[in-house]
């Protein structure tokens, strides 16, 4: 099967906004078994829309649209692919109910201009949207069949894994059921890891497992695609390798699935009983907000301070350290634990090299521990300019506190590490 992505609107095309939903989808084709052949994006304009339908229908056996579903006059997705399809648009009434009932469990009236995201080409196969007022639908152009998802990743993402792609599936002759397995991990790059798990996929009773990396600093998400006759199957197969997967990769996997670390982090706190309080530098704070994004957050979190002085961190907290130390990093910790009355302290301190524009500078990192049961100190430097040395030490400074939590080694040595 020829596969073509198609993507919408103005704000793709112009750079304004990456284009992360092709790449998410042409990775899960492929992942999958299924072949992209094209990726096309074009802008809201109604000729240039049709156009751009009627060649991917020329050349492909199914085409991926992506965006153009909203409310707004320039969302033009359901108008011109009734006029490709030489057919009408007409109201579905059962998923303007759901929009209506969306509004009224939020105590809003429903703006008269989404009544425009029910109207769909005559005859065309209805694909739910479980989260959101932009219903899909699949409807054949020129002997092609189009399948219209929204443009939120979010939703996208779910449609394409619970709808769309069993359709494709189904279509090409593909039998059975896929899972896609992911572990996180922090402090291994994508070729030490391949290193690592060289030889995994043998371990699959029959096969059909697929190995793969995404890097996207500072974590590395390696990627198990595995098809089955049955959800049976899957288990059966996938099994022993997710086994040598976290026996090889090892402390270095800090989260599975949709999990992320701070949610690990949070979890091992609330486990027991415990509870936070945070020193950053450099960072923006930066490390409070990914905790605060977790649901329930606010039970374990007690305090953040942000501050680039040290001077100013220091006397925020009652301490009159004058510089960054190991030193200056457990003495903040202390006092901030006596102050806010957390269980567990942690202090991210950083310092930048002089000329932290350039792409080989490099920055120190000091992280302070306390937790009832210890008090630890973390040195690091990290090199690549300051947004890189940004990412490294957040991600650290939670690791940090996840391995302390589970018990694991906090001075492992990380590859992209300079002592």
């Amino acid at each position: 099967m020829r596969i073509e992505i198609l993507c919408t609107g103005d704000e793709i095309l112009t750079g304004k906004t990456v284009n992360t939903n092709y790449s998410h989808i042409a990775q899960r084709l492929s992942e999958a078994g299924l072949e992209v052949y094209w990726g096309t994006t074009v802008g809201d304009d109604r000729v240039s829309l049709l156009t751009s339908f009627r060649q991917a229908a020329a050349r492909a056996d199914a085409v991926i649209v992506n965006g153009g579903l909203g409310p707004t006059v320039d969302d033009l997705s359901q108008e011109v692919a009734a006029e490709a399809a030489g057919v009408s648009l007409v109201l579905h009434e059962p998923w303007l109910a759901r929009m209506e009932a969306f509004y009224a469990r939020r105590n809003r009236p429903m703006p008269p201009n989404n009544r425009k995201q029910a109207m769909l080409p005559d005859g065309a196969e209805f694909i739910d949207n479980p989260i959101g007022t932009a219903c899909g639908f699949a409807v054949t152009i020129e002997g092609t069949r189009f399948y219209f998802t929204p443009g939120v990743p979010r939703e996208m993402r779910q449609m394409l894994e619970e709808q769309v792609l069993p359709r494709l599936l189904d279509n090409v002759g593909l039998q059975g059921v896929t899972r896609l397995k992911r572990f996180h991990s922090f402090g291994i790059g994508e070729s030490r890891a391949d290193e690592m798990l060289a030889g995994i996929k043998a371990l699959a009773p029959g096969g059909g497992v697929k190995l793969g990396f995404q890097a996207h600093y500072p974590e590395l998400e390696t990627k198990l695609a595995v098809r089955g006759a049955d959800q049976d199957e899957l288990d059966r197969k996938l099994a022993p390798i997710e086994t040598e997967v976290r026996r090889r990769l090892g402390n270095f996997i800090v989260a599975e699935d949709g999990q992320t670390l701070e949610a690990v982090v949070l979890g091992g706190l609330r486990a027991r009983g415990g509870s936070l309080a945070l020193a950053e530098t450099f960072t923006g704070g930066a490390i409070a907000s990914r905790l605060l994004q977790v649901e329930g957050a606010d039970e374990v979190f007690r305090r953040g301070l942000v501050s680039r002085d040290p001077t100013e961190l220091a006397a925020a907290v009652g301490t009159a350290a004058r510089e960054f130390s190991p030193a200056t990093a457990l003495e903040i910790c202390l006092a901030l634990q006596q102050q806010s009355g957390a269980t567990h302290t942690l202090a991210v301190l950083v310092t930048m090299e002089r000329g932290a524009e350039a792409a080989e500078a490099g920055g120190a990192i000091t992280i302070g521990l306390i937790s009832p049961e210890a008090r630890i100190v973390r040195e690091a430097r990290l090199v690549g300019g300051r947004e890189w040395v940004r990412l490294g030490a957040v991600e650290m400074g939670l690791d940090n506190l996840r391995r302390h939590l589970l018990g694991l080694p906090t001075d492992e040595r990380l590859d992209f590490e300079r002592r």
